[in-house]
């Protein structure tokens, strides 16, 4: 399938946010949307490959650039000091969210009843925050992804479905974490699953991950397996 792709440009006080857009080439209007929150690195070719799969099986594809200009983390450094902001202050993290998504919802090229959002690292915290604000989303995909709650409150019931895919061997997100995160959902989400890979570290879909102190091992079969279980995951959600 032929895609195109571009970037178009939204902003949130004053900083200019580039997401990166792709879609089929033909019958580009109110298409069912992939929007990709991007690990801690920020909107990179990571995000961009699995935007342009997205596209060509049929759906739009928006890659998000929450740090804004396209700024990309070099190290975990970077890293860290690109993503603070948000960590610490999680209403600033929704309102950035909710101007993307808003934004997307007004655009034509997108079935506003069809959005479904997945995110990787970082990434996945942010659609777990766009699931828990109910943010318009018909589902959430988080990969890798973290689990604590914001300290604002909350809405009593999630209107997303999701799925999230978790690696039991993941130190950013170890097996205690899971009971309190469960019961959350248990308690606020009507339709959630959550399937733990025993082999997964954190990033486990990343082929750029590779630090074993860290503990984020990219691992060529729990993303291949991933792939499949969004694939399925997403046809559902659309059809």
């Amino acid at each position: 399938m032929n895609t195109v792709n571009e970037i178009f440009t939204v902003h949130h006080n004053k900083t200019p946010l580039h997401l990166y857009c792709t879609h089929p080439e033909e019958g580009a209007v109110s298409l069912p949307t992939v929007v990709i929150f991007p690990t801690w690195a920020g909107s990179d070719m990571f995000c961009e490959h699995k935007a342009n799969l997205m596209a060509q099986k049929g759906y739009m594809s928006v890659v998000v650039d929450l740090y804004g200009e396209k700024r990309q983390g070099q190290g975990p450094q970077e890293c860290t000091e690109l993503m603070k902001p948000f960590i610490d202050d999680r209403a600033f993290l929704r309102e950035r969210m909710t101007v993307i998504l808003n934004h997307l919802k007004n655009d034509p090229r997108v079935d506003k009843a069809k959005m479904l959002a997945k995110g990787y690292c970082f990434g996945g915290l942010c659609v777990l925050d766009a699931v828990r604000n109910n943010l318009g989303l018909k589902a959430g995909v988080c990969i890798h992804g973290l689990y604590n709650r914001p300290t604002y409150d909350l809405p009593s019931k999630y209107k997303s479905k999701l799925l999230v895919l978790h690696g039991y061997q993941d130190p950013m997100s170890p097996p205690d974490h899971l009971a309190g995160f469960q019961h959350e959902l248990q308690e606020a989400c009507e339709d959630w699953q959550l399937i733990t890979f025993g082999l997964g570290k954190h990033a486990f879909t990343n082929p750029h991950a590779f630090d074993e102190s860290r503990g984020t091992v990219y691992h060529a079969l729990l993303d291949k397996r991933t792939t499949r279980y969004v694939d399925l995951f997403t046809r559902e959600i659309f059809a």
